[in-house]
């Protein structure tokens, strides 16, 4: 299954939901509460609480219709071609990674100069062309807090017995000897195991 190019965009966006939200806090004009001697001098307007706020606001309403469209689009993945699993090593180190971009928000990024918001424009558009070339689009470290695992996975077909590797993810926990059900998305496994080992 291969990702069209506006479904990979959505999920990646919806990957950066927590960053727009870093971003969002970093957006705050905290002088605005520092100069109110009591809570009823604060002018609760969103012009005075952010810097940015159409920017911000926007930035992070995007990302959350985003990341929630990906999860919807993850339930939909129906896995239908059976395997039986011969290796699985949990590798949510590997997951992780995928983090490492939410540095950017601290290298004192600020939504005010124009070079650096254009620049960090230019950094997502790369990281996205760059995921969804290698067809790792869907490894979002979001999961992680949905139950999602990801998976080092070696497998045989039911029609052959030639081993296989891939990434997958799981809602489940995979062990050696499942049979399970598959579906690629992009170059990653959807993987759930068939109803009868999953309950026993």
């Amino acid at each position: 299954m291969q990702l069209r190019f506006f479904a990979a965009a959505l999920i990646f966006l919806g990957s950066y939901f927590p960053l727009s939200i870093i971003l969002l806090v970093q957006d705050i004009n905290y002088c605005a509460f520092n100069s109110a001697q009591h809570i009823s001098e604060l002018q609760l307007e969103i012009g005075v609480l952010l810097k940015n706020p159409s920017i911000s606001i926007t930035i992070a309403a995007i990302s959350l219709v985003c990341f929630l469209v990906s999860i919807v689009i993850l339930q939909f993945v129906r896995p239908k071609i059976l395997i039986e699993l011969t290796g699985a090593k949990y590798v949510p180190a590997d997951l992780m990674n995928y983090t490492l971009p939410y540095i950017v928000s601290f290298m004192n990024f600020d939504y005010q100069e124009t070079g650096k918001f254009i620049g960090f424009l230019i950094f997502l558009v790369w990281m996205f062309l760059i995921s969804y070339r290698s067809g790792q689009v869907i490894l979002n470290p979001l999961l992680i807090v949905f139950g999602w695992r990801l998976y080092e996975l070696k497998y045989k077909f039911a029609a052959d017995n030639k081993e296989q590797t891939s990434q997958a993810l799981s809602k489940n926990v995979l062990e050696i000897g499942m049979h399970c059900n598959q579906r690629a998305v992009q170059d990653i496994l959807i993987v759930k195991p068939i109803v009868e080992e999953s309950s026993s």
